[in-house]
């Protein structure tokens, strides 16, 4: 099975050595179970149309949602022309919201602050932890998007929209050598140190990165 990623963000410079965000997808999803071929959205780079991967993975970003770059408005398009057509779609972070949006939903930055680091989720019926780093969250949901994960601060961090669609606002992908590396590349002066303190402290706890990579391999796999 072909994976398509649309790539929407870069990793800081700095950390480079880790490759890509599509990367850091192939690397969980493992290459022995799918191909993979990377559209770079974020410079304009979009697939000819839904049918060049048999399912698709929107990534995370430093940019938000709502926006007011190019490339955001025909990535919507591609989003909802996937959907209507029933293709298995999983977004995470910055994906998880821009489904959410492109589908009728609102994404905003939370007035309750930043969540980084290790994170205690309900997803699936499972308590899982993951690695979080975001401010924004889907505040309003879209027609036809069933909340499946959720936390004391973000109540809709997983989102199932009939059996093909779903996202999640945690990143599954980060370890937590990657969450140390942001904390010092892209924390200062944008989240309030007593946060970077509790996720440092973190650092050690285990994530259930293995078992969110089964689920959504699993996801991708299913017949529909």
């Amino acid at each position: 099975m072909k994976i398509g990623i649309l790539v929407t963000g870069l990793p800081p410079e700095e950390l480079s050595e880790n490759g890509g965000y599509d990367a850091f997808f192939a690397r969980l999803l493992g290459p022995q179970r799918f191909t993979f071929q990377a559209w770079h959205v974020v410079n304009g780079e979009f697939p000819s149309s839904i049918d060049d991967a048999d399912g698709w993975l929107i990534t995370g970003s430093k940019h938000g949602a709502y926006e007011a770059h190019d490339w955001i408005p025909p990535l919507e398009d591609f989003i909802r022309t996937a959907h209507q057509a029933h293709r298995p779609m999983i977004g995470v972070c910055f994906g998880h919201q821009i489904i959410a949006q492109a589908l009728g939903g609102k994404v905003e930055k939370f007035d309750g602050g930043w969540s980084i680091g290790a994170t205690e989720y309900e997803i699936e019926g499972r308590p899982v932890t993951l690695n979080a780093w975001h401010q924004d969250q889907v505040t309003a949901l879209p027609p036809g998007a069933r909340v499946v994960g959720s936390s004391d601060f973000c109540k809709n961090a997983a989102l199932l929209y009939g059996d093909h669609i779903w996202t999640i606002q945690p990143h599954p992908e980060f370890e937590s050598t990657y969450i140390d590396g942001l904390i010092d590349q892209r924390s200062k002066g944008v989240v309030p140190p007593d946060i970077v303190a509790k996720a440092r402290a973190k650092l050690n706890t285990p994530i259930d990165s293995a078992m969110i990579a089964t689920f959504m391999a699993e996801f991708f796999e299913k017949d529909r």
